[in-house]
């Protein structure tokens, strides 16, 4: 089967979706399709467009970047036939440019909004996301023959929202790393310094509402004693100017930080590390050199990070919107609230845990993501409801009508 992909970036640009996206299209190629990836270029495109093989991609021009206007992408739709479309994201030119193919060509499109409809992400600049509703977006949904959803929680969402489209629940997935103890030159130094590490790895962003762990952390860090052995390093890139705020942060708490270009970033002043992004190996590296790994996000679809740490046996501390509730029933996590007060507990249980029933938690999280998160069943679940979608019959089981 022919498949056409679009997505608003196809490189570390879009975060999680680099990931997500990537090893989706790729996992579905390897069960009998022939996938084509359309997507805008951004300033990373040259160097990430080579991990997607065998999978081929084609990056656009923009003319507006912040909606991702690409003419000569319908036209490159028009120049494939496809049996069928998969759409990544919400609220960009690549919703009105793949309504647009579904119409004119009468085929099928699945839509991916990767928790774009939940609750939190609907506030969030409301009044584009209105004015985008009203004039494309809720016809590009409501065309779909399918909407996936990540979890049951962005099923009810979408629900919510107000869609009647037939529902797949395919969550995302993740490899197993071939090499669970990664080296990376760059890392070493910073996680090699005796201390603890508690990892956040992400974007920086308000939704990952790292304001509050900050808080939470500095409260702990006066009440326990336990605490001033571990340091809480976060990794990632800046977004709208919120590592600034982050830092500013810190000095008001009275927390000192450090960054990647100290000299030793776990010295004994530091208990906060801003290490900046990290990709490839040096993620890797970051996982397999931290203790645990945090997440105290306000909204998620089904965060790749999670499963990524979980792969390296890490045990996870993170909030229930986080949508992985498999995690805390499987006892490889640490349930936390969103809020200071809600995050002490669960640091204060991660802390005082032993190395050894850090490390049964851990693993217990890898064993849930080999038995239910790798690429490979996910990859079989999307081509199961591309074959219904295109030629009708029985629907899957993971679809659902109510």
């Amino acid at each position: 089967m022919k498949i056409g992909c679009v997505v608003d970036s196809a490189s570390r640009q879009s975060g999680g979706l680099f990931e997500s996206v990537r090893r989706l299209m790729q996992s579905l190629q390897a069960h009998n399709g022939q996938v084509t990836v359309f997507s805008v270029a951004d300033k990373f495109s040259n160097e990430d467009l080579a991990a997607w093989a065998p999978v081929s991609v084609r990056a656009f021009r923009s003319l507006f970047k912040p909606w991702g206007y690409a003419p000569g992408l319908p036209y490159a739709l028009a120049s494939c036939d496809f049996a069928m479309l998969h759409v990544h994201g919400l609220w960009k030119y690549c919703s009105v440019a793949s309504v647009h193919w579904a119409r004119k060509y009468k085929r099928p499109h699945i839509v991916h909004p990767h928790g774009m409809l939940d609750p939190w992400a609907l506030r969030n600049s409301r009044p584009k996301k209105l004015l985008a509703a009203a004039l494309y977006e809720n016809l590009h949904l409501r065309r779909a023959s399918c909407i996936r959803a990540l979890c049951q929680s962005e099923a009810d969402s979408i629900r919510a929202y107000g869609l009647k489209n037939p529902i797949c629940i395919i969550p995302n997935g993740v490899d197993l790393p071939a090499n669970p103890n990664p080296q990376s030159p760059i890392l070493n130094p910073q996680f090699t310094s005796g201390r603890k590490v508690l990892l956040y790895l992400g974007r920086l962003h308000p939704k990952k509402n790292l304001g509050a762990l900050l808080d939470a952390w500095a409260a702990l860090q006066r009440q326990s004693t336990a605490a001033q052995e571990w340091t809480l390093a976060i990794t990632g890139w800046n977004e709208v100017g919120y590592e600034e705020q982050l830092r500013k942060q810190c000095s008001d708490l009275g927390l000192k930080c450090s960054d990647a270009q100290s000299s030793s970033i776990h010295n004994s002043l530091s208990s906060v590390s801003f290490t900046g992004p990290r990709f490839g190996d040096d993620k890797a590296a970051a996982y397999a050199s931290c203790d645990a790994f945090i997440l105290p996000s306000l909204s998620e679809g089904l965060p790749m990070v999670i499963l990524e740490a979980w792969a390296y046996g890490k045990p996870v501390v993170m909030t229930p919107e986080c949508n992985v509730p498999e995690g805390f029933a499987a006892g490889a996590a640490i349930q936390i609230g969103t809020t200071a007060d809600r995050i002490v507990p669960g640091l204060r249980t991660l802390i005082e845990s032993s190395d050894a029933e850090r490390c049964v938690m851990g693993a217990r999280g890898q064993q849930l993501v080999a038995e239910r998160f790798t690429w490979d069943m996910i990859g079989k679940q999307m081509r199961e409801v591309g074959d219904w979608v295109v030629g009708g019959g029985s629907a899957p089981a993971c679809v659902r009508f109510d």
